[in-house]
């Protein structure tokens, strides 16, 4: 699940080395991700995992971490 993810984060940012990503990185402020990136992100993860992230939940994701475990615990 992670690798998949890191992956799609990876895709979404522009990020070269997938190793940049581990499940305490933050979007923020260790992958300089704005708002707007964090949008695509969403909506790429909810297009791979066919579910839906609300808004709501989706500003509370600060790492890596925090999309997986909603991922998983939603899936």
């Amino acid at each position: 699940m992670f690798e998949k993810i890191r992956a799609i984060i990876a895709e979404q940012l522009g990020i070269d080395n997938l190793e940049d990503i581990a499940l305490s990185t933050s979007l923020a402020e260790d992958l300089e991700a704005d708002s707007l990136d964090a949008v695509e992100v969403i909506m790429a993860l909810e297009d791979e995992f066919g579910i839906e992230i609300p808004d709501e939940q989706a500003e509370n994701f600060k790492t890596v971490g925090d999309i997986c475990q909603f991922i998983e615990e939603n899936n």
